[in-house]
């Protein structure tokens, strides 16, 4: 029986990463060190799984969490400079920029140190940048740094921007990796006949290809789901109204500079309405 398979658009392929080949005495090293790390982990995900988990950690590790906050503290600095509040010395912008590129264990390490006094996470980000401007004769601009801001609207931006990052760089590559896989085994087997089934028992013949073309569909209307998907942010500060940033530029439309960035700038979608945090 042949079935038709090419009703359904083929996905655009994308390629799982490359696994490096390490001397045999460096992969005893990291095994060593991975599976003592796996017995002092508190989750099956860092530590039994963690060789096929270990990519999400650019995400929702710690040090990740870090470095998203310094993304999106660094990117408001720069779009009120972009709006004319301030005026960027030469060499600011391109400094700035490196630290988010750059970001490493150690600064992350180094915020940690900071929050030790602060006992504020967000806080400690912010001092971290300050000195950064100290560092580049910038002091005049350091109040710049979360300028009207909460804690959450950093968070609550930091976060859904990991998961967006997460989604389209790991999640839905390997489901579209998968739908493919499948779709070539489809191809394959499709003039294999099989007995279908229904209420339990054999029914009318069937291909091995059209039964496996089944699946293929179900995850492209998933895929096509999951990417419509939008990545809700709460920026407004306190309590979501721009209070302090109206007190200090009452002319301005905060409610319209503040959709900008987080819309435009960090590519998510701004809350209209919302308390301290997002819904």
């Amino acid at each position: 029986m042949d079935v038709c398979l090419n009703n359904l658009p083929p996905q655009c392929a994308i390629s799982c990463p490359i696994e490096l080949t390490l001397h045999k005495d460096i992969k005893y090293k990291l095994f060593k060190a991975n599976y003592m790390s796996q017995l002092s982990a508190i989750s099956p995900i860092d530590g039994r799984y963690h060789k096929q988990t270990a990519a999400l950690g650019a995400y929702f590790s710690e040090y990740a969490l870090i470095k998203y906050r310094v993304l999106v503290e660094v990117h408001y600095f720069l779009f009120l400079a972009d709006k004319k509040f301030f005026k960027l010395p030469v060499g600011l912008r391109k400094a700035l920029l490196e630290v988010v590129d750059q970001f490493s264990e150690a600064d992350a390490a180094k915020i940690k140190t900071i929050e030790a006094t602060t006992n504020h996470d967000v806080k400690a980000v912010e001092y971290f940048l300050k000195e950064i401007l100290d560092q580049h004769n910038a002091s005049a601009l350091k109040e710049w740094i979360h300028f009207g801001l909460t804690s959450q609207d950093i968070n609550n931006t930091a976060i859904p921007l990991s998961w967006k990052n997460a989604m389209e760089s790991e999640i839905l590559p390997a489901y579209i990796n998968l739908q493919n896989r499948l779709y070539q085994f489809a191809k394959q087997w499709k003039k294999v006949p099989m007995l279908a089934r229904t209420h339990g028992q054999s029914a009318s013949p069937t291909t091995l290809g059209k039964e496996i073309m089944v699946f293929v569909e179900r995850i492209n209307h998933q895929i096509e789901l999951f990417s419509s998907i939008p990545y809700a942010a709460k920026f407004g500060g306190a309590t979501g109204n721009f209070n302090a940033h109206h007190i200090a530029f009452p002319k301005k439309n905060w409610v319209a500079l503040g959709n900008e960035f987080v819309d435009d700038v960090l590519g998510l979608e701004r809350m209209q309405f919302t308390t301290q945090i997002e819904h």
